[in-house]
């Protein structure tokens, strides 16, 4: 994308269901679950590049025993910083004493992070300060083992003022308001309660320590999960890992933020993309497991596994953006359903280019919009196919059949980013002019004041960068038309499921829209829908009354507007936009239909609230201020 935005956090998981020792005699090393994670964790690097985090359990230790370890890093390669360190205790082991490296139970009792429970975690701050205390997975401590709570997650709750009060009413004092902490909290509360219920169960009948023991063995954490997680709204794949071994990873009820599995007799594995777990393991795709919405894996202290439900399920409605940007191409189904998105707009460029290829230049914006591009060009060359044949069909021959059968797409690679360059001159007009030069291109391939330059990106948010950095570039080269085409539809609603867009004057259709309304003299609407969205936030009305800014206008004026916003005052070429449609995206992604932030259907209640309220801000001049 061209103009990143922060989203999306990635979890990894390992539970070894054999002894440490089995690992050791047949792999060689007591590493191999410290192998496995950090693989799990660097094929999701594109997940979150702000921190990182790495928390494991050693089961069945002793009293006085150490039992939890937990590294975390903000540092600018985390992954790495990380498992350097986790790396160096193993070293430090096996110097000490390199007869006793491959004994199991010796290398728990003295070497940190060799036990049996993997929980990894990398993070992309969608709020907050980039700092160590940000970063998962977060712990709650206490000296009974079972009430021991590691938590890391993929997720935003727009019900965060809701769930601190909830904390409050039940007698807590948090530390901060924030969903990280409350989340942590709520599901610790419910911990600790199902600790004592079974501690009361047994009053009288056991010593306490043979109480430790049956929490252990009969803790549900299914129960757990179905009383703390019932007030929450939001998007989530949480991990959590109890202090005896006992661990669980949910998904919220639509569905909206991924998670899969993998299990066989050595391990139960978990992670938020399918390519990372095959990387790892070396499996099939067809033996990777989606964790259905509103259930629960849940892995006992036993090894033992099981998909449970917790949550009343709602319309499964998972992030289409995961498959437009987010995970990674090399899932073969993405790959194809990025494809398929370059291939869908086919029609509406050759439309705008008048169906003259041999003067048209194609691109695309490095380097993630390559997979639409690519499906882009074959739909160009399905189409110059079909008209082949017409031609011969229609008997055509001599210099035009040969014309046709000559010409194929032009491709360039037109846009080039300079990583180098950063931004750093603190006044407007100089960054400005230093953003202008992070993208540079490649110069005299276009035929000037003749062609027409066609590049393909992700997704238009704020269109910023096209109109400071890109078109700019490109007019330099001196084309007669620059065409910019989103494989996404337009951005029109802020998201609130994990993805760092929450102000309404961030979109560029909003900004296009509100062009179009003061142009038509319509100032009365934007009151209207202010006046009905602070209603229905105070009122908690389950109706998202922005959308009304947006139905006076067709898709096509949006666009046309957009395109005028983004043109820079001095260009030479003509600028024009097109936009993938929200048809054309069910098309290519059917079984993500999560499409809020096109469509503004938002899956959950906090969801409408949210938007409600971005505009509220706005109308207010209160753009400063998130709205959840």
């Amino acid at each position: 994308m061209s103009e990143p935005i922060k989203h999306e956090c990635g979890i990894a998981m390992i539970r070894l269901r054999k002894p440490l020792q089995y690992y050791c005699d047949k792999y060689g090393t007591p590493a191999y679950g410290v192998g496995k994670l950090y693989l799990l964790m660097e094929k999701q690097h594109n997940r979150g590049q702000d921190g990182a985090g790495v928390a494991n359990i050693k089961i069945g230790m002793d009293p006085g025993s150490r039992y939890i370890s937990r590294y975390r890093s903000v540092d600018q390669q985390p992954i790495q910083s990380i498992f350097k360190n986790i790396s160096s205790k193993y070293n430090d082991a096996k110097s000490i004493a390199p007869d006793k490296y491959t004994d199991a139970q010796w290398m728990k009792d003295n070497c940190a992070f060799s036990g049996e429970l993997w929980l990894g975690h990398l993070r992309y701050g969608t709020h907050g300060r980039n700092s160590l205390e940000n970063c998962h997975p977060m712990l709650r401590q206490n000296n009974w083992r079972s009430r021991n709570l590691v938590v890391a997650g993929n997720f935003n709750m727009t019900n965060v003022e809701e769930l601190f009060n909830k904390l409050v009413e039940l007698g807590q004092h948090p530390k901060e308001k924030i969903d990280t902490v409350t989340v942590m909290e709520k599901i610790g509360h419910f911990l600790d309660d199902e600790n004592q219920r079974i501690f009361d169960k047994y009053r009288g009948e056991l010593t306490n320590q043979e109480i430790t023991q049956k929490i252990e063995d009969e803790l549900d954490m299914q129960t757990v999960l179905t009383r703390a997680c019932k007030d929450f709204d939001g998007g989530y794949t949480m991990a959590g890992m109890t202090g005896f071994g006992a661990s669980f990873v949910a998904r919220d009820p639509a569905g909206i933020r991924p998670a899969y599995y993998y299990a066989d007799d050595e391990v139960v594995v978990v992670a938020s993309e399918k390519p990372a777990i095959k990387t790892a393991f070396g499996i099939n795709y067809d033996e990777i497991q989606e964790i259905p919405p509103a259930n629960a894996l849940i892995i006992e202290k036993n090894g033992s596994y099981r998909l449970a439900p917790y949550i009343d399920e709602l319309p499964q409605k998972s992030c289409s953006f995961e498959r437009i940007y987010f995970s990674r191409g090399s899932d073969t189904d993405i790959y194809n359903e990025r494809k398929q998105l370059g291939k869908n707009l086919i029609p509406n460029i050759l439309d705008e280019v008048n169906h003259d290829l041999k003067n048209t230049v194609f691109s695309y914006i490095p380097n993630t919009a390559e997979n639409s591009f690519l499906g882009m060009l074959e739909g160009l060359n399905e189409y110059m196919a079909a008209k082949r044949l017409d031609a011969l069909d229609k008997g055509v021959n001599g210099s035009e059949l040969r014309g046709l059968l000559a010409l194929q797409p032009r491709v360039e690679k037109l846009v080039i980013k300079d990583a180098k360059l950063r931004t750093f001159i603190a006044d407007d007009e100089h960054r400005n002019e230093l953003v202008s030069h992070v993208y540079d291109t490649t110069y005299e391939v276009i035929n000037k004041d003749t062609d027409t330059v066609v590049v393909i990106d992700d997704s238009i948010v704020r269109g910023t960068t096209l109109e400071r950095s890109i078109l700019t570039m490109l007019d330099r080269l001196e084309p007669k038309k620059v065409i910019i085409v989103s494989s996404a539809p337009q951005i029109r609603f802020p998201d609130c499921y994990g993805i760092d867009m929450s102000k309404m004057r961030e979109f560029v259709a909003f900004r296009a829209a509100l062009a179009l309304i003061k142009e038509r003299g319509m100032d009365d609407l934007l009151k209207s829908v202010y006046e009905d969205c602070k209603r229905a936030v105070e009122c908690n009305e389950p109706i998202n009354h922005v959308k009304r800014i947006y139905e006076p206008f067709t898709y096509q004026e949006v666009s046309d507007k957009i395109a005028e916003i983004v043109t820079p005052e001095v260009i030479g070429a003509e600028v024009r936009v097109i936009y993938q449609t929200v048809e054309g995206l069910h098309e290519a992604c059917p079984d993500h239909t999560g499409d809020w932030y096109f469509t503004g259907d938002f899956p959950t209640p906090g969801g409408i609230q949210v938007v409600n309220k971005s505009f509220v801000n706005f109308y207010e001049g209160n753009d400063h201020l998130r709205a959840y």
